[in-house]
C-alpha cells in the first residue's frame, strides 16, 4: 500500500448496504437529536470513485489522470486518489500544499491554472512543483522570472461552444501559437507540450477528435522550433453520471482513435487528462434540512391583484446554500432534483414550491417551480450526484458551516484497491469477491474484475 489511505479514513461497509442506508442510519441519529442546528451534511462513496477510475484506465488505458483538486478538495477523495496513483491538478498555492501535505510528491502536481500569481509560482517552485500552462505572453513572463526551472505545456483553445461560458473559455488560438513558443524562445522558457479544455456540458465526443488535431499542429510547430514535445494534455470533459448525452466509454472511443492517428502509440508522447466530474459526481449525496418555510404569491402575468393574491407558492430556506454545497450551481445550471426524505402520504397535494439558501441572502436561490408536498421545518432534503464543485476549498462564505463528509466503502472495494496495488486477496472468497460491485451503492455499480494487469507500474 502507498500509505496515503487506510481503513481509519473510512466506514467499512458490508455487501448489500448503500450509501442510501447509511444516510438513512444518519439521519435517524439526527432526528432523535432533537437538535435544531441540524446542520447538512454528505455521505461519499468511495467505492464508487475506486470503480471510476479502473474504467478510466480500462477505457484509456494511455492516458494518466490528473484529479483537479478545485473540483472536490475532500480529504477522503484526495487521499484515495492518491493511494490509487493518480496526479493532481492545482490552482493556486493551498491546493499544492493540501495535497503536499499528505506526502504527494510534486511529480505528480500540475499546476494548471491559466492564470496564476506571481508569489504562487514561487510557491510552486520552492515546492519543486514544475509542470506548469500558459497561454499568453503575460503569463509566459510571470513564470519566466519566477520559476526558471518550469516546464510549460502550450495551452489552445478548444472549439467546445455549447459546453463553456465564454468567461471561462482559456487557451491561444492556433495562429498566435508560433508567436508565443518564439516569445517562450527567447525568455528560455522550456515548452513541453501541448494543453486543451473542453467543458463537461452538452459536449459532443468529436470535440475531443478536433482538439487532439490542432494540438498535433501545434506540436509541430514546437519541435520546428526545438522543443522537445513529449507531454499532450487533454484535459476534463467527461461526465460523471450516466444519463448524458454522450456517454463516457463513447467518449473515450473518440479519444482513443484521435490520439492512434495524431499520436500513435511509440511515438514519445505522453498524454494525461484531467478528469473531475468524471471521478465524483456520482459519488456524493448531500442531505440538508429545511429550516424556515413561507408562503409568497404566484405571480402570474395577465392576472389581476385579486386573483395573483389567492394563489400562494411555498419558499423553503435549506440550512446550506450558493455559498456552500451549492456553489455547484454556479457551474452546472439546473439543481438536482431533490428527494424527499420522509415519504408523503399519496392523497397530499403537491404545491408550487422554490428552495432557498439560509435566510439573508436574497440572492440565495437555488431552484424554482419545484412541484413539493407541504414539508415542515425540520424535514430533510436529499440531493444525488453532488460531488462535483460543492466541497469548499477555503472557508464558506455567507456564513454557512462546512459541512460534515462521512466516507464510506464497501470491503469488495477495499480489496480492489489492495489487489490493484499489488496486494493479493488472503483468501478464496476475497479473490472471488474483487469481481463484485464495487460501489456500496450496489443496485447502481457495475461489476468490475480487477485484475493485476491494473497494477500502477505498468500504467500510472
Amino acid at each position: 500500500m502507498n500509505g496515503y489511505l487506510n481503513e481509519s479514513n473510512f466506514m467499512m461497509v458490508e455487501e448489500g448496504f448503500t450509501t442510501r442506508d447509511l444516510l438513512e442510519n444518519l439521519l435517524v441519529e439526527l432526528c432523535q437529536a432533537v437538535r435544531s442546528d441540524q446542520q447538512a451534511f454528505f455521505v461519499a462513496d468511495l467505492g464508487d470513485v475506486v470503480k471510476k477510475h479502473l474504467r478510466f484506465l480500462k477505457a484509456l488505458p494511455r492516458v494518466k489522470p490528473y484529479f483537479p483538486v478545485k473540483c472536490n478538495g475532500s480529504e477522503g477523495v484526495i487521499r484515495l486518489l492518491a493511494e490509487l496513483g493518480a496526479g493532481f491538478a492545482c490552482t493556486n498555492k493551498a491546493e499544492i500544499a493540501r495535497v503536499q501535505s499528505i506526502g504527494v510528491p510534486a511529480d505528480k502536481i500540475f499546476y494548471s491554472s491559466p492564470c496564476k500569481q506571481v508569489a504562487h509560482i514561487k510557491y510552486a517552485a520552492s515546492r519543486g512543483v514544475q509542470l506548469m500552462t500558459f497561454d499568453n505572453e503575460m503569463e509566459l513572463s510571470k513564470v519566466a522570472r519566477s520559476h526558471p526551472r518550469a516546464r510549460m505545456l502550450l495551452g489552445i483553445a478548444a472549439d467546445s461552444s455549447p459546453s463553456a461560458h465564454p468567461s471561462m473559455t482559456f487557451g491561444t488560438t492556433l495562429k498566435s501559437c508560433r508567436h508565443l513558443l518564439e516569445t517562450a524562445k527567447e525568455q528560455a522558457v522550456e515548452v513541453v507540450g501541448i494543453s486543451f479544455h473542453l467543458g463537461s456540458r452538452g459536449l459532443e465526443p468529436q470535440a475531443f477528435a478536433q482538439s487532439v488535431a490542432a494540438a498535433q499542429l501545434a506540436f509541430e510547430m514546437g519541435t520546428e522550433l526545438g522543443y522537445r514535445m513529449h507531454l499532450l494534455d487533454i484535459g476534463g470533459g467527461f461526465p460523471g453520471t450516466e444519463d448524458t448525452r454522450a456517454r463516457f466509454e463513447e467518449i473515450a472511443a473518440v479519444v482513443n482513435s484521435a490520439l492512434d492517428l495524431y499520436f500513435p502509440d511509440g511515438c514519445g508522447v505522453e498524454i494525461v487528462a484531467t478528469p473531475g466530474r468524471y471521478y465524483v459526481t456520482s459519488a456524493f449525496t448531500f442531505a440538508a434540512s429545511i429550516t424556515a418555510r413561507e408562503e409568497v404569491p404566484v405571480e402570474q402575468p395577465g392576472s389581476d391583484e385579486e386573483e395573483c393574491g389567492s394563489k400562494k407558492s411555498l419558499v423553503y430556506h435549506l440550512s446550506d446554500g450558493i455559498y456552500g454545497a451549492f456553489s455547484c450551481l454556479l457551474f452546472d445550471g439546473p439543481c438536482p432534483r431533490p428527494q424527499l426524505h420522509k415519504r408523503p402520504c399519496p392523497d397530499h397535494p403537491s404545491h408550487s414550491s422554490s428552495l432557498r439558501g439560509p435566510p439573508g441572502h436574497a440572492e440565495d436561490r437555488i431552484a424554482d417551480g419545484l412541484e413539493l408536498p407541504k414539508l415542515q421545518v425540520g424535514d430533510w432534503l436529499i440531493f444525488k450526484d453532488m460531488g462535483a464543485y460543492t466541497i469548499a476549498t477555503s472557508s464558506p462564505l455567507g456564513g454557512c458551516p462546512q459541512p460534515q463528509i462521512t466516507y464510506a466503502m464497501s470491503r469488495v472495494a477495499w480489496k480492489a484497491v489492495q489487489l490493484f496495488l499489488g496486494k493479493p486477496p488472503q483468501t478464496e472468497d476475497d479473490r472471488e469477491s474483487v469481481c463484485a460491485p464495487l460501489s456500496c451503492g450496489w443496485e447502481m455499480a457495475e461489476t468490475l474484475c480487477v485484475t493485476p494487469v491494473f497494477a500502477p507500474a505498468g500504467i500510472i
